[in-house]
């Protein structure tokens, strides 16, 4: 028997899971057909992309509602297709706003709707926990602090860990990243990444070249490199270099990728908030956070976010334990200041690694197989009778103090939502 499994995988950490998924699947189901929404890494594991992932790559407000009559037409036809093709599951990989409308129309058909990575309600938005019990039959969890929040509210769920602390190292080879990038082992080298979202380089790119040169004067032999995953991050990139004069002469070296070898390399990472930062614990290098968006924007997720802080570190840790620099705030000088602290501190950087060490090991729990072994289970018996939404739970009430830990993958301060996108009231970065 040929088995069908729908996936919709959101940007490009999505494609990253969910080929992992993929490939643990097909251990167990190697005749498998995967097919919907991906991108390239999955169509590396034989992934059948009926759309790419990049057309859920939503970049803030303004993009989403210029996009609506788009997606939700993308959306429709997917369904159509789950509906006649009846797989034996569907994954929703991230891309909330996208998936969880889908998968509470998939959920009723008696298909199970699984959702990989839960949606970011311990940093806002509670009570979306009432549209993610009617979507979802199991979530699956990237971290333990967030297991308490769907067992109050009786919903599925399994903590899998992090895919990025079963492939990253648990001891980086720095030295040999420098050799790789031709870098010199006394050199300081601070890597700078300003997101993968356009709008991130954007709101970044000047502040980030401006802290370089702040640096660059106060310190000699100085090296930054600047990991950039699109062209058009780079093109963004290089523009607001060009409109610099005084960056002619700056030590910066732009990169295409290489993000995990240069804060490998680095002496210290300045880091736009979202996933880069958890990279960069598991890593265990000494960061900044920083992050810009619109005015307005930042006002809304304010009155939003239930924690103090935007940074996965922090809230994995449940603790201030690398500085946030956010909106205002980010200045150049008051950036370079902060890189300075750990550049000159061996003491505090060895300490930060000791609890990064930590970290890395509680979220090493093999999570693609782990996944695996919960979306076979539902697809031993997937006829089942079209079922009623589910019975509103009570309202998960979200204190800080159960963020023990914390892409998203992609958690980035800055919400994108999509309401009329998504049918909920969504955020397709939480």
């Amino acid at each position: 028997m040929t088995h069908e499994i729908a996936i919709v995988a959101g940007e490009a950490s999505g494609d990253s899971l969910a080929a992992h998924l993929i490939r643990a699947l097909r251990v167990h189901l190697p005749d498998a057909r995967f097919y919907g929404i991906g991108g390239p890494k999955m169509q590396a594991e034989g992934f059948e992309a009926l759309w790419p992932s990049e057309l859920l790559a939503v970049n803030g407000y303004t993009d989403a509602l210029g996009r609506i009559n788009s997606l939700s037409g993308i959306r429709r036809k997917l369904l159509r297709d789950i509906r006649r093709d009846r797989p034996a599951a569907f994954i929703g990989v991230d891309a909330p706003d996208f998936n969880l409308w889908l998968e509470t129309k998939i959920k009723k058909e008696g298909i199970p709707a699984i959702h990989f990575v839960s949606p970011s309600i311990w940093a806002w938005r509670g009570k979306r926990i009432k549209t993610i019990a009617r979507a979802v039959t199991h979530m699956l969890c990237l971290f333990p602090f967030e297991m308490p929040i769907y067992e109050r509210a009786g919903i599925p769920a399994t903590y899998v860990g992090h895919p990025f602390a079963d492939v990253l190292p648990m001891e980086p080879k720095r030295l040999a990243a420098r050799e790789r990038l031709e870098l010199s082992p006394e050199a300081t080298v601070v890597a700078l990444l300003p997101g993968s979202r356009q709008s991130e380089v954007s709101n970044l790119a000047d502040s980030f070249i401006a802290t370089a040169e702040a640096l660059a004067n106060r310190r000699p032999n100085m090296i930054f490199l600047v990991p950039l995953v699109t062209r058009e991050t780079r093109e963004i990139f290089t523009e607001a270099l060009q409109r610099r004069e005084s960056a002619e002469e700056l030590p910066l070296r732009l990169l295409f990728g290489h993000a995990v070898d240069a804060m490998t390399a680095a002496d210290a990472v300045l880091v736009a908030s979202g996933t880069a930062c958890l990279e960069a614990a598991l890593l265990k290098r000494p960061m900044v956070i920083c992050y810009r968006m619109g005015k307005w924007q930042f006002r809304l997720v304010k009155r939003m976010a239930y924690l103090p802080w935007v940074g996965l570190p922090n809230i994995l840790l449940n603790e201030l334990v690398v500085p946030e620099l956010l909106q205002d705030d980010a200045t150049p000088d008051a950036l370079a200041d902060a890189l300075e602290r750990w550049l000159g501190d061996a003491d505090a950087c060895a300490a930060l690694a000791e609890r990064f060490t930590a970290l890395h090991m509680e979220l090493r729990r093999g999570t693609a197989e782990r996944a695996a072994g919960v979306i076979l289970s539902y697809m031993q018996d997937t006829a089942r009778e079209p079922q009623d939404a589910a019975a509103e739970p009570q309202d998960a009430v979200v204190e800080p103090q159960d963020a023990a830990a914390a892409e998203s993958q992609e958690a980035s301060p800055e919400p994108q939502e999509a309401a009329s996108v998504s049918g909920t009231s969504g955020n397709g970065d939480d």
